[in-house]
């Protein structure tokens, strides 16, 4: 079972993370993959996921830290970007570009910088023919548009939230849709049909941890070993065995982040 979204390097973890990624393991977790989310924290993953090798990590820079940055710092930070990617195409534990995109629920964002910022990283995504793991939260239609563009055909669409159309949009520019801690609410009626609906090729699971914590931990912190009860649920939805969730979804991942080895 391979949980892929899960930010291991988050504040959250800082003090039982080496405690995380063993119960995840122990729990039959195979593979953790950990997108970053800003510049400043690429050697800190780096180093987490070097002494764990159950992780992958992606390196970009996240919409919601884009306001972070000032328009005379993006170049340098774009540049830091890619010599950290050139410097990691040897590394085995290095899997793509994440996390990037566009959130529409941003307070007071700046659409137009988050889109600048994100079509500059779909461009390294082009230039070094990597997959990406993509925010897409209230941003469906445009974050595919910017994937039609730049010509990047490969990823996962992270925390999948949007309609039956987009799912299959997003489906045809070869991505797969994460589902997670969502999903387990009963309220959840539109993630609850989808999870249900779409090609079960089309599916990877995911925690997002330490952030949306599914129904029984709710508000309580996530974690990664929580993905096999997630993948219960999905396979409940579905009428099929956990085993089987688990196999699919494993192999969907690894079909969309080639670079990812199992542990």
């Amino acid at each position: 079972m391979i949980d892929s979204h899960c930010h291991l390097d988050a504040p959250e973890f800082a003090d039982d993370v080496d405690q995380v990624v063993q119960a995840a393991r122990a729990a039959g977790v195979t593979g953790i993959v950990v997108p970053a989310v800003q510049m400043s924290d690429v050697a800190k993953l780096q180093a987490l996921a070097h002494r764990h090798p159950l992780l992958g990590y992606a390196l970009g820079v996240h919409p919601m830290f884009v306001d972070q940055i000032t328009p005379e710092q993006w170049p340098i930070q774009l540049q830091q970007l890619r010599t950290a990617i050139e410097g990691s195409l040897d590394d085995p534990q290095f899997i793509g570009i994440g996390e990037i995109g566009l959130d529409g629920l941003v307070a007071g964002a700046d659409v137009s910088w988050q889109q600048h910022v994100f079509e500059d990283q779909l461009k390294l995504a082009r230039d070094f023919e990597l997959p990406v793991i993509m925010h897409v939260r209230k941003a469906v239609d445009q974050v595919l548009a910017r994937l039609r563009r730049f010509g990047v055909k490969q990823g996962i669409a992270h925390a999948f939230n949007g309609s039956e159309q987009q799912a299959q949009a997003c489906i045809d520019q070869g991505l797969v849709l994460g589902f997670g801690g969502a999903m387990t609410f009963t309220r959840a009626l539109q993630i609850r049909r989808l999870a249900q609906a779409l090609p079960m090729d089309s599916i990877v699971l995911e925690t997002d941890s330490p952030d949306i914590s599914p129904a029984w931990l709710a508000p309580a912190r996530n974690s990664p070993d929580q993905v096999i009860r997630i993948a219960g649920v999905l396979a409940e939805l579905r009428g099929l065995s956990v085993e089987e969730v688990g196999a699919r979804t494993t192999d969907n991942v690894t079909r969309v982040l080639p670079r990812l080895r199992l542990n």
